[in-house]
């Protein structure tokens, strides 16, 4: 039976990869796509550099697929159990190859987790997940690379070693700063590690600024992909998952009262047929969102609506991602700013990372934290130069460590029922970001159903 589960997952995760290929191909042409891949791999990668821009659409996707399929067969290979986690890896993986990642600056990393592996005498498959993660940093490698040529690609080989080397136990040392109210938890450790390597770079004479390439006039063909991806989502959790129509919508129903407080492994609370149908129904507000606030759908943006839909597996849900994302244009509406720049777009997306926080503390919380985030977010992307590609995860945890001993000491009767100690105890050296049965949102359905 699980190896059966497994194969089904993976088998689906691989057409999603050779989709992306397909229709970049299709796109631009096999010798456009060539010269776009050439461009895109010759690039420092700081934000924001949207490959759909740099090489084209086509190539953006052809680059998106290969990073998936990199990821997939790393996935597999180490044997590492189909969970929820999975999903949301691949989804972050193919999102950020549209802007950031590709399938040469990533691999020094991979490198590194497989070294700390080594190291610790345990299964790569511990620390897979959290390694595709670490490539956050990615454009630290590809900068180095290619601010010297071809002579400083040495150390930029070593830079991302020490990277996947690091990232991995920090990322499980970070995750108890945070009590589960930031799904990206990962960006934040990135964070951290970049506040000590970009002092670095520059103390050493480095010019670090962050750029912009932004694509733009891509709405219409990109809608049409995004929206025909979330309803064949919608239409498989449904009509082929397995189960009866109105069961996996009972679990939708059911999944809508949880607080999306990670570790949420919805996968297994619910059934793939919710988790496809909560994905296809938070593709759809996050494509909404970027339409309505009169955005753009670009390598970027539709890297935060796959992210969406990557942790709509691990967390998050309708009714837990719109207050923030409310927040994030209260913020648009106050602030000197406009929803449309480009950072406050790929803020009011990625700013669902703080939905823990809505679901649990209620939607008024929710809207602060998204309006505090719109601030913190601007802020931090230049303090790390651009390095940060999860910036938004370095952003919605300072964020989350300062709002949730706030709203717990306002009440008691706020207090998570698990309490931290005992929630942290899995989340080792050893095991970072790994689901067991003991923590599950259970409890806290119970309590919020009460």
């Amino acid at each position: 039976m699980f190896m059966r589960y497994r194969r089904q997952m993976y088998s689906a995760l691989l057409c999603f990869a050779l989709a992306l290929i397909v229709t970049g191909l299709i796109w631009d042409g096999p010798d456009t796509v060539s010269s776009g891949i050439r461009r895109i791999l010759s690039m420092p990668d700081l934000l924001i550099t949207d490959y759909v821009m740099v090489g084209g659409p086509g190539a953006a996707l052809v680059n998106s697929g290969f990073v998936t399929l990199i990821s997939i067969a790393l996935l597999y290979c180490s044997k590492s159990p189909p969970t929820a986690y999975t999903v949301v890896v691949v989804g972050l993986m193919s999102g950020f190859s549209l802007f950031g990642k590709n399938f040469v600056n990533i691999l020094p990393i991979l490198l590194g987790g497989w070294l700390y592996s080594l190291v610790k005498n345990e299964p790569f498959s511990t620390y897979s997940s959290v390694t595709l993660m670490s490539t956050a940093l990615s454009p630290i490698v590809s900068y180095i690379a290619h601010d010297g040529g071809y002579a400083s690609v040495g150390p930029a080989i070593a830079a991302g070693v020490l990277i996947g080397f690091v990232i991995p136990p920090l990322s499980s040392y970070t995750f108890k700063l945070q009590s589960g109210m930031n799904l990206y938890n990962v960006g934040f450790a990135c964070g951290i590690l970049g506040m000590i390597l970009v002092p670095v770079m520059i103390s050493s004479g480095k010019q670090l600024k962050t750029v912009l390439y932004w694509a733009t006039g891509y709405n219409l063909p990109f809608g049409i992909m995004i929206a025909a991806l979330c309803v064949l989502l919608i239409a498989a959790g449904l009509f082929f998952s397995g189960k009866p129509v109105w069961a996996v919508w009972a679990g939708y129903r059911r999944l809508l009262h949880t607080s999306g407080r990670a570790p949420s492994d919805y996968l297994r609370l619910f059934g793939g047929g919710t988790v496809m149908l909560n994905m296809g129904i938070n593709g759809l507000i996050g494509t909404a969102y970027i339409l309505i606030i009169g955005g753009d759908l670009n390598g970027p943006t539709l890297a935060g609506i796959l992210c969406v839909m990557g942790f709509s597996a691990f967390g998050k849900h309708m009714r837990n991602i719109v207050p923030i994302m409310l927040g994030v244009v209260l913020g648009g509406v106050i602030m000197p700013w406009s929803l449309s720049d480009p950072s406050l777009q790929i803020a009011g997306l990625f700013c669902t990372t703080l939905a823990p926080i809505a679901g649990f503390f209620g939607w008024p919380y929710g809207i602060l934290a998204g309006f505090l985030h719109s601030s913190v977010v601007l802020t931090t992307g230049s303090t790390l130069a651009g390095m940060n590609l999860y910036n938004n995860g370095f952003s919605g945890g300072l964020v989350a460590m300062v709002l949730y001993p706030v709203i717990s000491a306002m009440g008691r009767h706020l207090k998570p029922i698990i309490l931290e100690e005992e929630f942290m105890d899995i989340f080792t050296e050893s095991t970072p970001l790994t689901m067991t049965e003991e923590f599950l949102p259970e409890k806290e359905m119970e309590q919020e159903q009460e």
